[in-house]
């Protein structure tokens, strides 16, 4: 896919933002834009999740994926949504099944993302991203002291097959960046080699797809 030129957002979370970076220059998505001649933009709300949650932890935590898709650029070309790790690491809504269809469970707050995503971005290129592997996805409590809901390797399931139903491409960080983990400042936020390994998977993925290769 020939980026030159073209508008890519980015829905996300603290990851996005550039958490912990010393220079939001290094954070990932602008890394791709240099690379590549593409205009990018971070949409990243620390601490934010794709389901809502059954009880507030704040107004800025509570602005989870699908109540942001209208507040980002209207004529993006590809639409790139990086979340999930903060539903496994600190979220209260279940995991859920694949027929549900509220925001409440994760699978089916991805599925209205997904429904709210093709609408408002009728033509462009939507692209998931799965979590990042992280230093605590063993833990049997989660960041807030309270039993982990479930493995991050199930959001990550549920992202797949989701998008799977809604034919959206996704790009599995998590068995792409297998040692990610050494380059994070805290077990779980990228440092600068980090988020530049991020941007080059990104830019090879988006080759694929345009080369037909992509899952």
């Amino acid at each position: 896919m020939e980026l030159n030129g073209k508008k890519i957002v980015f829905l996300g979370d603290s990851i996005t933002y550039g958490y912990g970076l010393a220079n939001h220059k290094d954070v990932y998505w602008r890394v791709l834009g240099r690379n590549t001649g593409a205009e990018t933009k971070g949409y990243g709300i620390n601490g934010t999740r794709i389901a809502k949650q059954k009880v507030s932890v704040g107004a800025a935590y509570d602005a989870y994926f699908r109540t942001r898709v209208r507040k980002m650029d209207p004529d993006a070309d590809i639409v790139m949504i990086f979340g999930g790790t903060n539903d496994f690491g600190h979220g209260d809504a279940p995991l859920g099944t694949m027929d549900d269809r509220t925001d409440d469970t994760f699978y089916g707050a991805v599925h209205s993302l997904c429904n709210e995503l093709k609408q408002a971005y009728p033509e462009a290129e939507i692209i998931f991203m799965t979590p990042l592997r992280r230093s605590d996805e063993d833990a049997e409590y989660n960041d807030f002291g309270r039993p982990v809901i479930a493995p991050l390797t199930a959001y990550i399931m549920a992202v797949r097959r989701v998008c799977r139903a809604h034919e959206i491409p996704v790009l599995d960080l998590y068995d792409r960046l297998p040692d990610i983990v050494g380059y994070t400042i805290d077990g779980l936020h990228p440092d600068e080699t980090g988020h530049r390994l991020i941007a080059q998977c990104i830019q090879a993925f988006l080759e694929e797809i345009q080369e037909g290769r992509m899952i």
